[in-house]
Formats: C-alpha cells, sequence, structure tokens
C-alpha cells in the first residue's frame, strides 16, 4: 500500500509537470482570448496539485513512509 500511495504522489507531481509545460507552450501559440484564459486555468490547476502533491511528499517523508 505505502509504494502505491507514494506511486500515485509521484504521478501526480509529473502530471502536473506536463500540465504546466503544456500551458505554457499553448499560451506562446494562443490567438486569441479564449485560449489564454484557458491555459491560465491550467496552469493554476497545475500548480495547485503540485503544491498539494508535495505537501503530502514531505508528510510521507516526515513519517518515514516514503521510500
Amino acid at each position: 500500500m505505502k509504494r502505491s500511495c507514494n506511486e500515485h504522489i509521484k504521478q501526480a507531481l509529473e502530471m502536473a509537470r506536463r500540465l504546466i509545460v503544456l500551458a505554457d507552450e499553448g499560451e506562446s501559440d494562443s490567438r486569441d482570448d479564449g485560449c489564454r484564459v484557458l491555459y491560465g486555468v491550467m496552469r493554476d490547476c497545475a500548480y495547485q496539485i503540485k503544491y498539494e502533491a508535495e505537501r503530502e511528499r514531505n508528510v510521507h517523508q516526515q513519517n518515514n513512509k516514503w521510500e
């Protein structure tokens, strides 16, 4: 159980990283305000996911549940 939970956290961090990259690339290619809003929302969500996953990873590390 410990391993799968940590793996999910790692996957969430990777997904957040990929979402940030996608938002950055999309915003640089966007031609209208609607797209820029979408990429801003994507970036905001990605940073929230990243924050929560890092927080949970830190809790696991402090409790020696992180391999």
